[in-house]
C-alpha cells in the first residue's frame, strides 16, 4: 500500500468515516453486467444500461457504441467504454451522459436539503482518447442540479481523479426524498447540449432542461472515433477521497438485484394453482426489490416454449402469460396452459431444449 493510500484511510477513520460501506454508489468497479454480459450495444437517445447501475444514453453522434470491457487500471478488471462512430457538435437541446441513480434511503445519510448537509468527495478512474476539462455533475431527486469538473491530462492513459462537493442546505425531502425513488444522482457529461450545461460550481434549479453538462467543457461525442472509459467510482461523506472500496461480487450481484433481475433460461419453482386451462407458478426472490418489478419475457430462438412440469403431467403455455399478483418479495406468473391442471403440486415452469425465454425484473430508479 502506497504512503498516499494509507493517509487516505487515516484521513477516513480520523474525519469518523465508516470501514465499510462508504461508497454509495452500486458497481462502481463496473464487475456485473446483467443485460449485457460484455456485448456492446449502439448509443440511443432512449437510456440503456451498460454496467449494472450505470445508464448511458445520447441523441448526438451516430453510431457510436457502448460496452463492459477487460480494460482497466490496477486494482481493477472492468470498465465502462464508449466508442464514438460519426461525432457531431451537440445541438441546444441534444444530449450525451453517463447517469448512476441513488436511492433516496442510500442518499439520506448525506443530508443534502438540509442545513447540515455533509460535503460529499467522488473518485473515479477515466481514460479519454480526447484531453481537456470535462464536466461532472449531481442532482437532486426533482430539479436541482450541481456541476463540477475533472480535467483529463494525457491520452488514452488511465488517470486517477477525484472531486469534493459541498451538499446544498435547501430544498428539504422534495428535492432529496428519504424514500425509495431517486434521492441523487451522479452524471457525467458526454455531449450536453448549452440548455442543458451548467456554470462550473453552480447550484442551478431549472423545471425544464436537466441541467447536467459542463458550459464549455469536452463533449466527448462530438469527436468521430473517440473513446473514453469509466471505473473505480466511488462516492463518500468528507471531503478527502478513500481507496476503493472493493466489494466481493456477490456482494455487488445482490445490491444490483434489488433494481434488475435476470434468469435465462427461465426455471421457477413454486406452486402451481387450479384451474381449467389456467396455470400459475410462483417464487419467492433471491433479494427483495426496490419496488414490484415490470415483468418481461423474451424469447430467445424461434419462439417461447414455456412449460409446467409437475411430477406427473406438463402443460405448455399458450397465450400471453402475466405478472398477477406481484411484489417487492415474490413473482407470480399466470397463463393459459394446454390441459386442465391440478392445484396444489409443487411445479417448475422451465423451456424445453429447443425454445429458451429471458425472464427480466426491474424496478428500476
Amino acid at each position: 500500500m502506497s504512503n498516499q493510500s494509507e493517509l487516505a484511510q487515516l484521513a477516513g477513520v480520523f474525519s469518523g468515516s465508516a470501514l465499510s460501506n462508504r461508497n454509495v454508489i452500486i458497481n462502481g468497479a463496473m464487475i456485473v453486467d446483467q443485460r449485457n454480459g460484455g456485448a456492446a450495444y449502439t448509443l440511443s437517445g432512449s437510456a440503456a444500461f451498460s454496467a449494472d447501475r450505470f445508464k448511458v444514453w445520447g441523441n448526438v453522434s451516430s453510431g457510436s457504441t457502448v460496452q463492459v470491457v477487460s480494460d482497466a487500471p490496477s486494482g481493477f478488471t472492468k470498465s465502462i467504454k464508449l466508442t464514438v462512430g460519426t461525432g457531431a457538435t451537440p445541438a441546444s437541446t441534444e444530449y450525451g451522459r453517463v447517469f448512476s441513480a441513488i436511492e433516496g434511503y442510500n442518499w439520506a445519510q448525506m443530508r443534502w436539503g438540509f442545513s447540515d448537509a455533509k460535503d460529499v468527495t467522488l473518485s473515479f478512474w477515466v481514460k479519454s482518447s480526447v484531453t481537456g476539462t470535462f464536466g461532472v455533475g449531481f442532482t437532486s431527486g426533482l430539479d436541482y442540479y450541481y456541476v463540477s469538473s475533472y480535467t483529463v491530462n494525457s491520452a488514452s492513459t488511465w488517470e486517477y481523479k477525484t472531486v469534493t462537493v459541498s451538499g446544498l442546505t435547501s430544498g428539504g425531502t422534495t428535492q432529496f426524498p428519504i424514500n425509495n425513488t431517486v434521492g441523487a444522482g451522479l452524471i457525467f457529461d458526454l455531449g450536453e447540449g448549452s440548455s442543458r450545461s451548467n456554470t462550473l460550481n453552480t447550484w442551478t434549479q431549472d423545471g425544464t432542461y436537466s441541467k447536467y453538462g459542463l458550459t464549455g467543457g469536452v463533449k466527448i461525442l462530438a469527436t468521430s472515433g473517440a473513446t473514453w472509459q469509466l471505473t473505480g467510482v466511488q462516492l463518500e461523506i468528507g471531503d478527502t477521497a478513500t481507496p476503493f472500496e472493493h466489494r466481493s461480487y456477490g456482494d455487488e450481484l445482490a445490491r444490483c438485484q434489488r433494481y434488475f433481475q435476470r434468469y435465462e433460461p427461465l426455471q421457477l419453482k413454486g406452486t402451481m394453482a387450479t384451474g381449467s386451462n389456467f396455470g400459475r407458478n410462483g417464487a419467492i426472490l433471491p433479494v427483495e426489490m426496490r419496488s414490484t418489478p415490470t415483468i418481461t419475457l423474451t424469447s430467445i430462438g424461434t419462439s417461447g416454449h414455456n412449460q409446467l412440469y409437475d411430477g406427473i403431467a406438463t402443460y405448455t403455455f399458450t397465450g400471453t402469460i402475466g405478472g398477477n399478483y406481484s411484489n417487492s418479495k415474490i413473482v407470480e406468473l399466470d397463463g393459459t396452459v394446454t390441459t386442465s391442471t391440478t392445484g396444489g403440486r409443487p411445479a417448475i415452469w422451465y423451456n424445453n431444449s429447443a425454445y429458451k425465454t429471458r425472464f427480466d425484473l426491474s424496478a428500476e430508479l
